[in-house]
């Protein structure tokens, strides 16, 4: 019988392509052909007014799938009956409470969908043009509410039931092998099946009603009397469907495994994977006893999407190899840093023309034209962004490899699939017509329907947060044994997770305390991840798809930013619960609009917030003391770190060295010769950026920006070096300094990885941005603000940084072609 219902289930797609074809009818349906009882072939045509018998054969098929059910739900409860007998007696199996935690409200459910199924199967079995059904459904719809209770006491039941066979045989052994009745003529009598499977059946029931719903939606007349009461059942079941328990996974009922059990979705999602040298977006299916890698085909206007299997691996044959077993693979091509963030700019600029375009109530032609544009480079940036190696092996043939942007996301596939392999499970060969219809089910079963980019989004949800996240990450708690900790935060960004911040290693105990504080660029976040290490010291745990040591993550967890939460003046303290372990961390907000505002120090005394002139002055240095010896102590020892500049330091530490460079304290070389680099590296943005007027100047900002957009070379050198001498004195001599600086770090980007563009995105926006007026005489979202001239910020800096070396004394004695008051 369930065979039958997936035929029907896969008929909808057939129709969509074959002018005929042949069904196999299911029992219920009214006999036309001799052998009245016994299943036999029809030929149906595909034509228009054929929806009242596409109607009978959803409805067929949805009542012989009905019936399973409520067989299903009787196996449920025929063990509850004995079981309340005995709780009363001197040796119970259970006690009352546990009884009815674990069977809450099975009765009530079986009870609605027997009384259903009693309606429904005369209606179908007696099958004419004028038969009406669409009560029955709004009826079913509106006793939801049970469906709700369930739900919500669902994880208990789980968690009793497993607690209670672990303390009792005779339960045990019960809800291992419960006997579900077959269907009426059905060879198998009865099939063994486990509670915890069929404890699940009414959170996928609910599902398979909302699909039953949609098609017989789609083959009944606007006009028909059941149109729209059942139009009214599927809006109450979609409400329901969304509103259920997100702990709870959606999990669909696909087709049998070889076993003969039900085969359900348990996570499916969108990955890359490096095939034949090149990177390909795939969508990845992880079944109860499958993992199936496939791609959407490509299809013509008006026909159903489907999936192309490209390759499948039976959970018993899955292996993952540890680092000493993989082969070396061929080297992964890795994008340019620059390329990327130039991706970035484009899908900013592009959402800030859209949302300009529909602000002036542009053409839709040209919104359109302006998206498509959009989801173009955001579906590259998706594409060649991840670097996270994610390899797995069929023990049978070959490896595949997968690249992750998120070492979360790794993590969750390699559990998921971990956990599902502790259950006795079989090696199995799919046949052509099984691995279709497998392939074929993955449409409708689909979690995640949408490719993860920001163009994908409804104009209605949340654009996420522009500006900086101050986290502190303060302790941990709940490790068994003493080990090598440290944390690192993820938060999204263009649609995918990024890695931004890393604790140090707190060595050789259980309760690491860091009291770390990080500031995080936001680009349109919503959600904060923590993920918990013990560092490996073990070279030989070196990953060959990427010569990296792997770390075991011990614990990992995610929290929403809530805007109403984090956009307060004041630190928010939580919590992250992840394996028994519990980080405890605070943050803060400031948002994109708030960090263009720069406040001048009210004391002349220290640097932070002083003007240039009054620091170079009081100081009798062309540059400031404070970049001079950033600058030294950088070029000595951390022109070689990975990431200098881009990586955040420690905020605590940058804050004290703030504190000693203001109080003009006798230690300040002493400090900076003991302090982590990114913390000096990171005291050098902090004072450029705290400057009252940015480095280049508020009065000079339009000037910037009309010479960078200049297309004739002369014009423009003319412009941008004539723009260089306006500048005051020391405003210009810093300027030259920092630029022969970061010059000179470009230099080891083969060892640093820091591109003259990558330093140009870091200290670009910082020297060079709108003054807080002019910003919002022309910008109104936060969105906006970050995207509106960063790109043109970043292509100013970027010109000195690829222009010969500019020494202050020929700028001032050359006289330019001509000159213009600025």
């Amino acid at each position: 019988m369930e065979e039958e219902e997936e035929a029907i289930g896969f008929l909808d797609k057939v129709l969509e392509d074959e002018d005929v074809f042949l069904l196999e009818e299911c029992e219920l349906g009214t006999p036309t052909s001799p052998g009245s009882g016994s299943p036999f072939l029809v030929a149906v045509k595909v034509e228009a007014g054929k929806g009242l018998e596409m109607r009978k054969l959803v409805l067929s098929g949805f009542l012989a799938s009905e019936e399973i059910y409520i067989n299903q739900l009787e196996a449920l409860l025929l063990p509850m009956k004995p079981l309340k007998a005995t709780a009363t007696t001197s040796q119970p199996v259970l006690t009352i409470q546990q009884i009815e935690t674990i069977f809450y409200k099975i009765q009530d459910i079986y009870e609605i969908h027997k009384e259903f199924y009693d309606n429904l199967c005369p209606k179908v079995q007696q099958w004419d043009s004028q038969v009406t059904m669409g009560h029955l459904f709004q009826k079913l719809a509106s006793q939801l509410g049970v469906y709700k209770a369930f739900v919500d006491n669902y994880k208990v039941a789980l968690e009793t039931a497993e607690k209670c066979s672990q303390s009792n045989n005779q339960f045990q052994k019960i809800s291992e092998e419960l006997k579900v009745k077959g269907p009426k003529d059905s060879k198998d009598s009865h099939t063994s099946v486990t509670m915890e499977a069929l404890l699940y059946k009414p959170i996928d029931r609910v599902t398979r009603s909302t699909l039953v719903l949609h098609d017989l939606l789609k083959h009944t007349p606007v006009d028909h009397p059941d149109y729209p009461l059942l139009q009214d059942a599927l809006r109450i079941s979609q409400n329901f469907l969304s509103s259920i328990n997100e702990d709870i996974d959606p999990r669909r009922t696909a087709v049998t495994t070889p076993k003969g059990e039900t085969r359900q979705l348990v996570k499916d999602g969108f990955l890359v994977e490096m095939s034949e040298s090149s990177r390909k977006l795939r969508h990845v299916f992880l079944f109860t006893d499958v993992l199936l890698c496939a791609k959407l085909k490509k299809t013509s206007a008006g026909k159903h999407q489907q999936y192309d299997c490209k390759w499948y691996i039976p959970l018993a044959d899955l292996v993952f190899p540890s680092p000493e077993e993989s082969e070396a693979s061929p080297q992964v091509h890795l994008f340019p840093d620059h390329e990327l963030e130039d991706m970035k700019m484009k899908i900013s600029a592009l959402k800030s023309e859209i949302q300009k375009e529909k602000a002036n109530k542009g053409q839709s032609r040209a919104i359109e034209r302006l998206k498509k544009k959009m989801f173009e480079n955001e579906f590259l940036l998706l594409l060649n962004s991840p670097t996270i190696p994610f390899r797995i092996h069929n023990r049978n043939g070959k490896s595949y490899l997968f690249l992750l942007s998120s070492d979360y996301e790794r993590s969750e596939w390699r559990e998921a699939i971990q956990k599902l392999q502790k259950k006795d499970l079989q090696a199995f060969v799919l046949s052509s017509v099984e691995l279709q219809v497998l392939t074929g089910s993955c449409f409708k079963l689909r979690t995640v329907h949408n490719i993860p980019v920001t163009s994908n989004k409804d104009d209605d949800e949340s654009p996420g947060l522009y500006g900086f996240l101050h986290v502190i990450v303060h302790s941990a708690k709940g490790f068994k044994q003493s080990a090598n900790l440290y944390c690192t935060l993820e938060v999204d960004s263009f649609g995918y997770f990024v890695s931004k911040a890393k604790t140090r290693v707190f060595r050789d105990t259980a309760e690491p305390k860091w009291d770390e504080e990080f500031e995080i660029e936001l680009e349109g976040s919503q959600s904060l991840r923590i993920l918990c290490y013990e560092k490996c010291y073990d070279k030989t745990k070196v990953n060959k798809d990427n010569n990296e040591i792997v770390d075991k993550i011990m614990g990992k967890g995610q929290i929403q930013l809530d805007p109403q939460t984090v956009e307060t003046k004041n630190w928010h303290t939580d919590v992250i619960e992840m394996n028994g372990i519990k980080v405890e961390f605070s943050m803060k907000f400031t948002s994109r609009d708030m960090s263009l505002k720069r406040t001048p120090s009210k004391k002349q005394t220290g640097v932070f917030g002083v003007k240039i002139s009054v620091v170079t002055k009081r100081e009798r240095s062309k540059v400031p003391y404070i970049v001079r010896q950033c600058v030294e102590e950088v070029e000595k020892r951390g022109i070689e770190e990975v990431g200098i500049y881009r990586i955040s330091g420690v905020a605590t530490d940058i804050q004290a060295l703030k504190a000693v460079f203001d109080a003009n304290n006798k230690d300040i070389l002493l400090m900076l010769s003991d302090m982590d680099i990114n913390a000096i590296a990171g005291t050098l943005k902090l004072y450029f950026r705290e400057l009252p007027e940015p480095l280049l100047t508020d009065r000079l900002y339009p000037a910037f920006m009309e010479g960078i957009a200049l297309s004739d070379p002369a014009a423009k050198e003319n412009c941008m070096m004539h723009l260089l001498r306006s500048l005051p004195d020391p405003n210009l001599i810093t300027f030259l300094f920092l630029l022969e600086h970061l010059k000179r770090v470009a230099e080891k980007e083969p060892i640093n990885k820091m591109s003259l563009h990558n330093l140009a995105t870091v200290f670009g926006p910082t020297l060079l941005r709108p003054s807080e007026v002019e910003s919002k005489a022309h910008l109104t979202s936060a969105a906006d603000i970050w995207s509106h001239d960063v790109m043109a910020q970043v292509q100013v800096l970027l010109y000195y940084l690829q222009h010969p070396p500019i020494s202050f004394a020929e700028l001032k004695r050359n006289t330019l072609y001509f000159s213009t008051d600025v």
